[in-house]
């Protein structure tokens, strides 16, 4: 049975650091592309970070880049999420997710273009 499960939320101080997993089995690790998004209070779900697994090409949101790094690790088919420079307004549960098929929606972070999806964890950044 398809399944992601993240896993290395937590609570930091503002400026710390937190990296996140998502371990995949069944269908999902067979997609091409996964992706992490976040969910804050009161907000919609927004996309953060996607991995075209193939080219291992890399894509982010502006209110991340520079701060988050995303990437796979094949033999444990797991994505991470390297989060630093934390701030405040990033606390909110962050979902992994999969993509069966590589689009500009993928690239553009579009919640439509991903098949599956974890349960979520969640991050909370103190100021």
């Amino acid at each position: 049975q398809a399944q992601l499960v993240e896993s290395g939320g937590g609570s930091v101080q503002a400026g710390g650091s937190l990296r996140l997993s998502c371990v995949a089995s069944g269908n999902p690790y067979s997609s091409n592309s996964m992706g992490w998004f976040r969910q804050a209070p009161g907000k919609e779900r927004e996309g953060v970070a996607a991995i075209y697994r193939p080219g291992d090409s890399t894509y982010y949101a502006a209110s991340v880049k520079g701060r988050f790094t995303i990437s796979q690790d094949n033999a444990k088919n797991t994505v991470h999420l390297e989060m630093n420079s934390l701030k405040p307004d990033d606390t909110a549960i962050y979902y992994c997710a999969a993509a069966g098929r590589f689009s500009q929606a993928v690239t553009n972070l579009e919640e439509s273009a991903f098949d599956y999806w974890g349960q979520g964890t969640q991050v909370t950044v103190s100021s």
